[in-house]
């Protein structure tokens, strides 16, 4: 992943495998008029870099209000309780996946196969159903609830200066009876998230797609990379 920055209006790369920890998967800040909210926060391993990398888009980490986490895994959540005790924001995932993230499981948030332990985390909203708008500062980002990955995993998307911008994180997978993945209920959220028809996808650890097209080519060919195995 290159390290981009700025992606849409508002909207902000800052960590990844390349600029934060080579076990992150992406984040990101969105700037609502002053009220930032941070999707997903990494592994934990390198947070204070991340919060380098605000600054250096020019923002305040204390402005963070709210941290929504995508899914259970740790290199999604692992950053979560520093943002929190350093910053005071609250932390938001789906219930589902809640309940994993609450307990710090081992198996389930993917902790084991990085080798490291993953105290609890506190969810301090948890979403339910199937979708949502939340809001910030009179805008907001919709929620879509997008199970297969993990049981709670979900994206996020708004309209910013005439383009959507999905965060679709880990919509390749992998796919794993230890993280409770159902190819099927996959299938059927890649379906959901063609449909939304994105100008930018946001992805957990393969980079930024645009335009349009290449946003729907990167889908579809995790439909066929999947359905050959």
């Amino acid at each position: 992943m290159r390290w981009r920055g700025h992606i849409a209006e508002g909207v902000y790369l800052i960590g990844g495998p390349e600029i934060s920890n080579v076990g992150d998967a992406s984040s990101f800040i969105v700037d609502f008029g002053g009220e930032l909210v941070m999707i997903d926060a990494g592994t934990g391993f390198r947070p204070h870099t991340i919060e380098s990398n605000i600054h250096e888009m020019g923002f305040d980490p204390h402005n963070i209000s709210t941290l929504i986490l995508t899914h259970c895994h740790i290199d999604h959540i692992g950053g979560a309780p520093y943002f929190r005790e350093k910053f005071g924001c609250r932390v938001v995932a789906h219930d589902i996946d809640a309940a994993v993230i609450e307990r710090g499981d081992f198996i389930q948030t993917a902790a084991k196969w990085y080798h490291t332990k993953l105290d609890p985390i506190r969810v301090d909203e948890k979403l339910h159903g199937d979708q949502a708008f939340l809001k910030f500062n009179g805008d907001g980002l919709h929620w879509l609830h997008a199970p297969g990955h993990t049981p709670g995993s979900i994206c996020l998307y708004m309209d910013r200066g005439g383009k959507r911008v999905l965060f679709g994180q880990d919509m390749h997978g992998p796919f794993n009876k230890y993280f409770r993945s159902d190819i099927g209920q996959w299938e059927n959220s890649m379906e959901k998230l063609l449909s939304l028809e994105a100008d930018i996808l946001c992805e957990g650890h393969y980079g930024i797609f645009e335009p349009k097209e290449k946003v729907v080519q990167y889908i579809k060919r995790c439909l066929r990379i999947q359905s050959r195995r």
